[in-house]
């Protein structure tokens, strides 16, 4: 005698197709990936997450380490607004982004088409290396080294300028000249990182299409600036929006140059935040001035975004 087995059809709302069940193999594949991507979500949580949220709550309290926080509601952006140096140090962070990112893509972008054209191989490898070494470095063992070639009184370049009959510059001291020392050494060791970018874009990049423009006409300057760099626009994008927030964020070559200044001509943000919470121990406004870095740049790069969407041109 059989038995037989009645199943009741799953019922599903009109015009709806049952949902698909899940296999005990597509559950193991989901668990796989959890725990593959635990350890980042862990480490973005602890290390970004974490400290953002505290950094916020801190601003609104007064706290020198030694005494019990006591809260102060808006009092430390209050007088970050009224506080000279500050603002100042804002207005340098920007002056020195604008003209150290600009300076560091038409290096790299210079460099990477000349690597790009007709080169032995070997010699290619040299100078991408050599072009990429400065950045593994360490930005204070650089600027120490820097601040001995720019010195005045007996620096190397003060002493190859004065072969051809140029008076010495005051590279560190005067507030013009100071600022565009900065300038130069954070880009030599920066530009390394968009160069390697540049050229992998670049050689992305299908032969075809160069040699279509040069059929058409296009040659040298032209070619690049209506063939090669709408093709390189994304590549463009990334490295302008990595090397804006890196140049917001400086602090070694202007501490370590000229700790400032002379005057307040060459104070970084990160500077003023450093010297606010480790030196003067005002924690709480210190982490109000990182709040404000913090949203400075959020709205550059979503700028930097909203302005991609006319010149970046995907292929």
């Amino acid at each position: 005698m059989t038995s037989t087995q009645i199943t009741t059809p799953v019922r599903t709302p009109a015009g709806q197709s049952p949902a698909p069940r899940r296999s005990p193999r597509d559950r193991g594949t989901r668990l796989l990936a959890t725990l593959f991507l635990a350890p980042t979500l862990v480490g973005i949580v602890v290390f970004t997450v974490v400290p953002i949220v505290g950094s916020v709550v801190l601003s609104l309290f007064q706290w020198n380490v030694i005494d019990s926080p006591s809260f102060a509601g808006t009092a430390n952006y209050r007088e970050i607004f009224g506080n000279s140096t500050v603002l100042v140090s804002f207005r340098n962070t920007l002056v020195f982004m604008v003209f150290a990112v600009a300076l560091q893509m038409l290096v790299a972008l210079a460099l990477a088409l000349t690597l790009t054209g007709r080169m032995p191989v070997w010699l290619r490898s040299v100078f991408r290396s050599a072009f990429f070494f400065p950045l593994v470095l360490s930005a204070a063992s650089i600027s120490v080294v820097m601040k001995y070639l720019f010195n005045q009184d007996f620096g190397v370049v003060n002493w190859l300028i004065g072969l051809v009959g140029i008076a010495p510059v005051p590279w560190l001291t005067s507030e013009n000249a100071a600022m565009a020392t900065v300038v130069i050494v954070y880009v030599w060791q920066q530009f390394g990182f968009s160069f390697l970018l540049f050229v992998g874009g670049l050689n992305n990049i299908p032969k075809e299409i160069h040699e279509a423009a040069s059929l058409d006409g296009a040659t040298g300057l032209r070619k690049h600036l209506h063939t090669t760099l709408p093709l390189l626009s994304p590549t463009l994008l990334v490295a302008t929006v990595v090397g804006v927030i890196n140049a917001l964020q400086v602090f070694e070559q202007p501490y370590v140059l000229t700790n400032g200044g002379p005057g307040d001509s060459t104070r970084t943000v990160v500077m003023v935040i450093y010297e606010t919470a480790f030196e003067q121990l005002r924690f709480g406004e210190a982490s109000a001035v990182g709040v404000l870095l913090f949203v400075l740049i959020m709205a550059v790069t979503a700028l930097q975004f909203r302005l991609s969407r006319r010149f970046v041109h995907y292929q």
